[in-house]
């Protein structure tokens, strides 16, 4: 018999239900990779809606540009200050105005959409919230050819996406939840959070590629590919492994661990609360299952499918031990991130006197370094068994690095490169991390006795409430910038040390918990 050639033995050598945990892995990362696709265009093309006309450099640039497109037909009233409404004195409001109507609208409707999402089937959900995401991202865009210049038109288009936007997150995160276990959940979800920096890098080339002749196709084309990720969406999300009778993932660890929320555990069937001498600790009830088993296997003993658990009330997910701390805590890393995210490309085009397609394209070095960090983060967490104190180190590191980069970034274009690398990574590992593992850990908590419909209302909550900081943040940026960009990195410092010190109770829990495994070992 002939020997199987190697690519066919590479694919064998995986077994059916690795397959198809790839695919999910790799389907879900593209959906949400699409959403950050949409979301950034807005920060790339506020170069090109206001201008600084007055600038004898921006009129150079200006005149460069209108060389280079003579064949495009220059819509009706785009001054060279930029477009009505954008082009007066006041642009930073007006454009502050834009951001935090998305993610207002966001943050609200995340609060709703975990519970709604909990009640309906998740790719029928998610579907439908990617088609209406490509229909408004679409819909800022046509303003520019057809000439709108009322600044209701694009906050309504704002206030819509973020709404329907709100369907990507928790369907996305319950679904990875579904098909993966925590044995190293930290290093797993930490590279597929990375589909947040992917987004954003691949949003910022395709607006920075039209931005300067015609910034409509800037929003069009990522709506359009929103949408049609839509389409595959329906067509390809498996929900459960259940649903292709995928086995669930086994149990690799007796050993437990909640950031910092509850005590850690060894599991020793012959010792009990009596033996050792110390009453049971309440937050002993309330840890994560000990069993990577997916929630059908959990369910199934108590004579409900994964269908028949009633879904869990919004009340009942913040008496989960952590969520409180971490949904604050990530509020203020939240408003960090973001306002990066939205206020970055202007601030280069500021600092470093670059057109909003050469500043757009420098952007992206903060998403590369939010790659590496977010990965960092879920690395470092799994191998420590410590999520709180891996975001508090990230945390701590971050703030003076973002004095750094203020004071730096005016030094050249070689030192902004390297600090937009550092800043990236120290910013975006904490957001990650919270977002993704510890979102999924405390979702999986042994308190939910398996129910898997409340994993989308513990990710909305802990997302919701970083959401308002999200949104905190660029608009906060818009109104502290007219007196300078100095006082915007000192309010995203006092950010960062407030992100901090909400997880000390939990740092010092898990920690606690390390001195006992070490007592209780030497013993």
């Amino acid at each position: 018999m002939a020997q199987l050639p190697p690519g066919i033995r590479f694919i064998i050598s995986f077994s059916r239900d690795q397959w198809y945990r790839a695919f999910i892995f790799s389907l879900t990362f593209l959906l949400y990779a699409s959403f950050h696709l949409s979301r950034k265009p807005i920060s790339i093309v506020k170069g090109e809606l206001h201008k600084h006309c007055a600038s004898q450099v921006e009129l150079d640039t200006y005149k460069e540009y209108a060389a280079q497109i003579q064949p495009v037909k220059k819509p009706f009233n785009a001054s060279q200050c930029g477009w009505e409404p954008f082009d007066k004195s006041n642009y930073k409001q007006l454009l502050g105005a834009l951001d935090y109507s998305f993610l207002c609208a966001y943050a609200v409707g995340m609060y709703l959409s975990g519970l709604i999402g909990e009640r309906l089937p998740i790719r029928y959900y998610l579907t439908g919230g990617m088609l209406a995401s490509g229909l408004f991202t679409a819909m800022f865009g046509l303003g520019y050819f057809y000439n709108v210049h009322n600044l209701w038109f694009y906050i309504m288009a704002q206030i819509a996406n973020g709404l329907v936007q709100t369907t990507g997150w928790p369907s996305v995160v319950t679904c990875i939840g579904n098909w993966f276990g925590k044995g190293r959940r930290g290093l797993i979800m930490g590279v597929w959070n990375s589909h947040t920096s992917v987004g954003n890098i691949l949003g910022s080339l395709i607006a920075a590629y039209w931005v300067s002749t015609c910034w409509g196709l800037s929003f069009v084309v990522p709506g359009v590919i929103v949408a049609l990720m839509g389409v595959v969406c329906f067509l390809f999300l498996i929900e459960h492994p259940k649903d292709v009778s995928c086995s669930c993932t086994p149990s690799s660890s007796s050993k437990t661990f909640l950031n910092g929320a509850s005590r850690c555990r060894i599991q020793m069937p012959t010792l009990n609360a009596k033996e050792n001498g110390k009453p049971q600790d309440a937050e002993m009830l309330h840890l994560l299952t000990d069993s990577e088993n997916c929630s059908v296997s959990l369910s199934s003993s108590t004579g409900e499918g994964r269908h028949g658990t009633s879904a869990i009330s919004f009340l009942g997910a913040l008496r989960i031990p952590g969520v409180v701390e971490f949904s604050l805590c990530l509020l203020f890393a939240k408003l960090v991130s973001y306002t990066f995210l939205f206020w970055l490309p202007l601030y280069i085009t500021n600092v470093e006197h670059l057109d909003a397609k050469r500043a757009g394209d420098l952007s992206t070095l903060f998403d590369v370094g939010g790659i590496f960090g977010g990965v960092l983060a879920g690395l470092i967490s799994d191998r420590l068994e410590k999520r709180a104190s891996t975001c508090g180190m990230m945390l701590l590191l971050a703030a003076p690095t973002l004095y750094m980069f203020s004071a730096v970034s005016k030094m050249g274009l070689e030192a902004t490169v390297v600090m937009l690398l550092i800043s990236g990574a120290l910013v975006n590992g904490p957001y990650a991390l919270i977002t993704t593992a510890v979102s999924a850990d405390l979702g999986t908590h042994k308190s939910l006795k398996g129910n898997a419909r409340a994993l989308s209302t513990v990710t909305a909550i802990i997302d919701g409430t970083g959401s308002v900081g999200a949104a905190l943040g660029p608009l906060l940026a818009g109104l502290i910038s007219p007196s300078g960009w100095n006082n915007v990195f000192y309010m995203l410092m006092v950010a960062d040390a407030c992100a901090l010190l909400l997880l000390l109770r939990l740092i010092q829990k898990e920690l606690q918990c390390h001195a006992d495994h070490t007592l209780f070992k030497e013993h």
